[in-house]
């Protein structure tokens, strides 16, 4: 049996360990350790970071979506 390394979809309770601020983009690095970042922190860190990732979980185009607008009245 082989098992595979994946992160799992970022949740509305993962903060950025920067600044608590719900985080987006999560990293994992060798080892399998992870960091979670928010878009500000990671458009900061992202260069230095992604060569040495293992994966890149990156949820940010959801800071640009619309939510849903009702129609009921």
């Amino acid at each position: 049996m082989s098992t595979t390394l994946t992160a799992p979809a970022l949740a509305a309770t993962d903060r950025c360990d920067r600044c608590n601020a719900q985080a987006y983009v999560r990293v994992v690095l060798p080892g399998g350790s992870d960091l979670l970042f928010c878009g500000h922190h990671w458009s900061r860190h992202e260069e230095a970071l992604r060569p040495k990732a293992l994966e890149v979980v990156d949820e940010t185009h959801r800071l640009v979506e619309s939510p849903a607008v009702s129609t009921d009245a």
